[in-house]
């Protein structure tokens, strides 16, 4: 694939192989974001460990201490008014019951998350084909399936996220934009790394944490010191 001039020089501004600590990676991104809006930063980890096992099914969520920089969409699914009104008085965008199960069965996904009751998983649990493949079936491990759905959507509005290995055994998730302060990008960095490693399977062999990486949506790339990354707790 031919490389434009300016992902050429952006390019030239990171040495290929090298791995950075967490604070020169982030100095990269800042300065190889230079797009005309504000780049989304990614992180990119890849585990060994082997995802057909259900026991190293990597999978969990963080709270980033300065969130993603986004508008996180949320939609509670609850049956009882009082759960309905705690859900509107959290700030979740969107509540209801029958009337969003139809919505989402016809294919309307105009959310980020869903946060449901335990008492109306059956229901949801129907659109498992239209929501499973969207990355939007709650699920109780992600915190999305619970009676507090005030606390759940608190947490996500503030900056909760979810992510579960591939199956090829990596990890992605959003980290923050390119605008944030460096020590807000590094502290959101460490968090999601500190998260991964507290979740390392007990039956994983061999090394852990292989490769990790950080990139803005438009500029190269950033490799991060594997065995720092593993340090982080």
């Amino acid at each position: 694939m031919k490389q434009s001039k300016r992902t050429r020089e952006l390019t030239k501004l990171v040495e290929k192989n090298k791995e950075y600590t967490v604070e020169e990676a982030v100095d990269k991104i800042k300065e190889t974001a230079k797009a005309k809006f504000d780049e989304t930063v990614d992180i990119a980890v890849r585990l060994g460990v082997d995802p057909r096992h259900a026991d190293q099914a990597v999978r969990g969520t963080v709270s980033l201490p300065h969130g993603i920089g986004k508008t996180v969409r949320v939609l509670v699914i609850a049956k009882q008014a009082q759960r309905q009104e705690d859900a509107k008085q959290a700030g979740a965008d969107h509540v209801g019951f029958d009337d969003y199960l139809k919505k989402l069965q016809e294919g309307w996904s105009d959310i980020d998350v869903i946060v449901a009751t335990p008492d109306v998983m059956a229901d949801v649990g129907k659109l498992g084909k239209v929501l499973g493949p969207k990355g939007l079936m709650p699920n109780p491990k992600s915190g999305t399936v619970t009676p507090d759905v005030a606390k759940a959507v608190t947490e996500i509005k503030a900056g909760k996220i979810e992510f579960r290995v591939d199956k090829a055994g990596n990890l992605h998730a959003v980290v923050g934009k390119a605008s944030f302060d460096k020590d807000k990008l590094v502290d959101n960095v460490k968090s999601f790394l500190a998260a991964v490693n507290r979740l390392k399977p007990a039956s994983a062999k061999g090394q852990y944490i292989k490769t990790v990486a950080i990139s803005s949506t438009m500029g190269p790339s950033v490799k991060i010191d594997k065995s720092l990354a593993a340090s982080i707790h």
